[in-house]
């Protein structure tokens, strides 16, 4: 690699692959999600120079869900690491807050700007030239074995993959060179298609709780969504889930058996996990937590590494009480203004935002240990991206809102004092920090704020008694910022709850000086 290839470089390379607003929505929705996906994948991993079985070595629990997949993953990434602290544990997650980096971590920390940059580099280099290690024939004969798994022919493999499956490569090949002993791989979008689903043989994989993902290419079915999940189980490999609704778990228990899964269990809640100060807030939280539990204890039998056999080792208890996943019902003090509190969830999904709300109404979090509102002033920060039901978002909002009111005898229209719908734009400029930079929001989105308006009207038919002037529909993160600085003028305390994207929260915590504190 040549020295005077940056880290920003690297970046600028790999924001090249990100799909364009321009490109007809439908396409847009589905790369990297087709029936073509897994044998693409394949072809641009013999690309870079490996086979799918040299994947086996990564020692991979593969989890996929609706709901609770990155908080599971981070749950069991740091079990491991407290059950076997001489091991190397790679996580791989996705999306990112701060810096893509945080994407790919050993032993829960980022690798460095200078080994992203090495690493990076020898996959894109890869990419653009045909690798010679493993034969041609022999590399189309496999692809097109794996692809008679899934329904569909092979496509046309296009030069470069895209942002999401070259990040995957990148992991792999990251967690190959540093020699990992345990690879936690959480799936990006659904499970079968998805292009984190070419490891022959993980170790165990995991299914966390199933809703609509309104992810047009999954169907709209509970049923659909449950196949694409547990489209991630493998012949002789145990797979676990946590209990799902009837027809979600009729659809994951025929999957374990279509793909032959070794075993397939479903688990109850541990009773014992609900005395454990978990790392994570929010009650269900318990449920992440106990999947977790399993997969970990799973896997380290599997390596034949586990001693303590009880139903929650400390060293479990440890790893529970130690976790850290920034954005998901985190609670952030503003470093630079001591009556600021911000409450972060990245929720994104009709039941993400159900329990995302049953954590801000609960006590000590946005109304006081009495069930009352806190002295202080509320303010909604929200997002959704296009694609999403932001009217119904919205209505799942003030549902709680009102259901909380009326057990408590308060008025619904006054609980925020003030609602912002922006845009995930960092800057007022319209720009983004150059590690969240997007494709995929359009120009016209940005001048016209379609979804913000959306939002602000949705809002007001909702509560049709909210003052309309304290609605503010803003065109980026700095505009929402300046605005809750005007708020704060007058030193009350501020109870700001952002949610709605984990791209919004990446931004706010960039835009507001949080990273220090939050990350």
């Amino acid at each position: 690699m040549s020295s005077s290839r940056t880290y920003r470089d690297a970046i600028d390379h790999l924001n090249t692959l990100q799909v364009d607003a321009a490109r007809p929505e439908a396409t847009r929705a589905t790369p990297g999600r087709s029936q073509f996906a897994i044998s693409d994948m394949l072809e641009y991993l013999y690309r870079i120079g490996y086979s799918p079985n040299e994947l086996n070595a990564l020692n991979v629990i593969h989890i996929a869900g609706t709901k609770g997949k990155g908080s599971t993953s981070a749950f069991v990434n740091s079990i491991l690491q407290h059950a076997q602290p001489s091991w190397k544990v790679g996580l791989y997650t996705s999306p990112h807050l701060s810096t893509v980096r945080e994407r790919i971590r050993i032993n829960g920390v980022p690798i460095s700007e200078e080994d992203f940059t090495k690493y990076f580099f020898e996959v894109w280099d890869n990419l653009l030239m045909e690798n010679d290690k493993v034969n041609a024939d022999d590399r189309s004969k496999a692809v097109a074995s794996h692809a008679t798994t899934l329904p569909g022919t092979l496509s046309s493999t296009s030069l470069m993959p895209g942002y999401f499956r070259c990040m995957t490569l990148l992991a792999f090949h990251v967690f190959l060179k540093m020699k990992v002993d345990a690879t936690v791989l959480e799936v990006g979008v659904g499970g079968a298609y998805d292009g984190t689903n070419i490891v022959p043989k993980p170790v165990v994989t995991g299914i966390t709780a199933l809703g609509i993902d309104h992810v047009p290419v999954l169907g709209n079915t509970l049923r659909d969504i449950a196949w694409h999940k547990g489209g991630i189980f493998k012949e002789g490999v145990p797979a676990i889930t946590v209990v799902q609704p009837q027809e979600g778990m009729e659809v994951l228990e025929a999957r374990a058996r279509e793909l032959r899964a070794s075993s397939f269990r479903s688990v109850q809640t541990l009773d014992s996990l609900f005395e454990v100060p978990l790392g994570l807030a929010g009650r269900h939280q318990v449920q992440n937590a106990t999947i977790a539990v399993e997969l970990a204890r799973q896997f380290l039998c599997e390596r034949q590494a586990l001693a303590d056999t009880s139903e929650l080792p400390q060293s479990f208890v440890d790893g529970l009480r130690a976790t850290r996943w920034p954005g998901r019902c985190q609670t952030v003090a503003d470093p630079a203004h001591s009556n600021i509190i911000w409450y972060l969830d990245g929720a994104h999904t009709l039941e993400s935002l159900d329990y995302c709300m049953d954590w801000f109404l609960s006590p000590g979090v946005g109304v006081d240990t009495e069930g009352n509102p806190s002295p202080a002033k509320r303010v909604l920060i929200f997002n959704c991206t296009k694609g999403r039901p932001g009217e119904t978002f919205i209505r799942v909002i003030n549902n709680k809102i009102t259901a909380w009111a009326n057990k408590n005898a308060r008025d619904a229209s006054k609980f925020f004092d003030h609602v912002i719908f922006c845009t995930n734009a960092t800057y007022a400029n319209g720009r983004f920090k150059h590690e969240f930079t997007s494709k995929v929001m359009s120009g016209e989105e940005l001048l016209h704020l379609t979804i913000q308006n959306e939002l602000s009207t949705a809002w007001s038919s909702t509560i049709p008694e909210y003052a309309r002037d304290r609605i503010h529909v803003l065109p980026s993160i700095e505009h929402a910022i300046s605005q809750i600085r005007t708020i704060s003028a007058d030193s009350i305390p501020i109870k700001l709850l952002v949610t709605g994207s984990l791209h919004l929260i990446a931004g706010i915590i960039e835009g507001a000086g949080l990273s220090r504190i939050a990350l």
